[in-house]
């Protein structure tokens, strides 16, 4: 069974966000097929697309690396979280299907019961998804894809508090979904915009140590491919 590159890639990608392989750290194909029970081949394209998204970089005398981003640059990605999340919900108010606004109400009540009874790891998920499905409610691939990434990479660059109120930022969900419904462009981008600046505040950079990392390297579940063997 040939196993897709998107797959490998995302099994990279997630590694990398969790600090499996650490930042400036070398990628070498051969490990990397040994690791995740594949053929290079997938995972020169994977390494290509990661390379593509900013979470690699190729270096003379080094090959792939585990990119190192500066805290300028992990700036600038939630300032551009902050332009891009707004205008996704502005357009959701005007391309949203009946199924988005289902999902959306859905997650807004499940996260508001969540938020009640203090689960916070629920939350944490319930968050990405509520945040995913506004973001395809766009209708805009160009700008889902671009927003996806950013969360990665926010992700792969930041410890984010839980929020100090959960129950709020669920309201704060469920106004946004509000006038995603009525189609009310302008409020679902005020709103959001609110959102996103309370929720800048909860981010701190991620500085591991080594012993963190190898932590993360034992504990770490990596398989892509359990069942069949190396292509």
């Amino acid at each position: 069974m040939r196993i897709p590159a998107h797959s490998v890639c995302t099994a990279i990608r997630d590694d990398i966000v969790a600090g499996v392989h650490a930042r400036g750290s070398r990628l070498t194909e051969e490990l990397l097929a040994g690791r995740y029970g594949v053929s290079r081949v997938p995972v020169r394209e994977a390494l290509r697309t990661l390379e593509a998204e900013g979470f690699v970089v190729t270096r003379r005398h080094a090959g792939a690396c585990v990119a190192e981003p500066t805290e300028q640059e992990a700036g600038d990605l939630l300032e551009m979280r902050m332009l891009l999340e707004p205008l996704g919900a502005a357009r959701a108010a005007q391309r949203r299907t009946e199924a988005h606004l289902k999902v959306l109400r859905g997650l807004v009540r499940l996260g508001q019961e969540r938020a009640r009874r203090g689960n916070s790891d629920d939350l944490r998920s319930l968050d990405g998804w509520f945040h995913e499905t506004l973001a395809q409610a766009s209708g805009s691939p160009a700008l889902t894809s671009m927003l996806t990434q950013l969360r990665h990479k926010i992700a792969w660059m930041y410890a984010v508090e839980a929020p100090a109120s959960p129950v709020e930022t669920w309201t704060e969900h469920g106004a946004i979904v509000d006038a995603v419904a009525r189609g009310d462009g302008e409020r679902a981008r005020s709103v959001t915009a609110l959102h996103t600046e309370r929720a800048k505040g909860a981010h701190r950079l991620r500085f591991g140590s080594a012993q963190e990392r190898a932590d993360r390297v034992r504990n770490s579940q990596h398989p892509v491919n359990t069942a069949s063997p190396r292509l």
